[in-house]
């Protein structure tokens, strides 16, 4: 399911082995088919930099600007007659430097994919999903309240999300597949205490606005005091992973989620105090984690890459203008650098 494989040096060798290993790489994009038992593991490593500057630019420009993302993504996959075990691990950090904005973080993500399976036939498997998904650091808004305060909106595991999915597995072709499962369970996550206030005890000052702040936790629909939501519904996976051109490979996984329990909402009516409203589950408001990335080989250690991340989540109600909607939440990088395959 990891679009990663294995490059070799082909110095010396006759036409013959070139051939066997250019097939051998382009299976590495989707499910390798090479692959019958044991153990395959492998991985790639990816890092990007950007850098620009100006000086008496009547136009207007940074006077220096400087970016940094790194990715690795590591695959281990095990394979004993109809039963197969599928792994994926994908981390990235990236970061940019201005001289008007200073130092922020534009990418940040931990995610762990696995999935067991047996073959039932040849397109249908029965199957089960263990997904976790935080990120690494502490993540911002740099204009809390419009006044460019700097209030911490995230942290390692908080949120951090887990789900656990029996279910069934649609296989037609070695790069698609689509997993539902109609009965399952996700963990949100949010581990930060106490609130992560911008202000002392969250009161915010008259001559900021007055009222109260908000907890992290409340902000992801967590209650602070148990620290993790649970919820039931149902989970749908859909991955695609193929070299689509040559040289062009594009990864992707949507995964939906439905609740089908009801949901809370807080408001902040005292320091360290909520008021906690009840509401109906609405399965129909479904959850969207959908992830991107095409490669582009250059040669055979530059690469271009573009990733792109679209996030719903009905229960983050984090903007608008009264800070309290849910909206879709959207990221994408482009960059050049260089990347290692082993």
């Amino acid at each position: 399911m990891l679009i990663c494989g294995s490059a070799s040096v082909t110095i010396g060798q006759d036409k013959t082995i070139k051939g066997l290993q250019e097939t051998s790489d382009k299976k590495a994009f989707s499910n390798d088919t090479s692959h019958v038992k044991g153990w395959r593991k492998g991985g790639v490593f990816t890092l990007n930099a950007g850098q620009g500057s100006s000086k008496n630019w009547a136009a207007g420009a940074e006077k220096f600007s400087l970016s940094i993302a790194g990715y690795l993504s590591l695959y281990a996959n095990y394979r004993s007659g109809k039963f197969k075990w599928d792994n994926t691990l994908d981390m990235g950090y990236a970061m940019v430097n201005t001289t008007s904005t200073g130092l922020r973080k534009t990418d940040d993500k931990i995610d762990l994919y696995s999935k067991a399976g047996y073959e039932l036939s040849k397109n249908f498997s029965l199957a089960g999903v263990v997904n976790f998904r935080t990120q690494f650091a502490q993540g911002y808004d740099y204009d809390y309240l419009g006044k460019g305060y700097q209030k911490s909106t995230s942290n390692f595991m908080a949120p951090g999300y887990l789900i656990i999915a029996p279910g069934i597995d649609y296989h037609p072709v070695p790069f698609f597949n689509i997993f539902f499962s109609p009965i399952s369970s996700r963990f949100v996550i949010v581990t930060n205490q106490p609130g992560s206030y911008f202000f002392p005890d969250g009161v915010i000052p008259a001559a900021d606005g007055g009222g109260f702040e908000l907890p992290l936790a409340a902000g992801y629909g967590v209650d602070p005091g148990r620290k993790v939501r649970a919820e039931v519904g149902g989970f749908a996976s859909i991955t695609f992973a193929k070299e689509i051109f040559k040289n062009i490979t594009y990864k992707s996984r949507m995964d939906l989620y439905a609740n089908y329990l009801s949901t809370e909402r807080f408001t902040a009516t005292g320091p360290g105090q909520l008021d906690i409203e009840k509401n109906k589950s609405k399965p129909q408001n479904v959850d969207v984690f959908w992830t991107n990335l095409i490669v582009m080989k250059v040669n055979k250690f530059l690469n271009v890459t573009y990733n792109f991340d679209l996030i719903y989540d009905d229960d983050v109600r984090q903007f608008g203008d009264k800070k309290s909607s849910a909206a879709a939440q959207l990221r994408s990088l482009l960059a050049v650098g260089f990347s290692l395959t082993f």
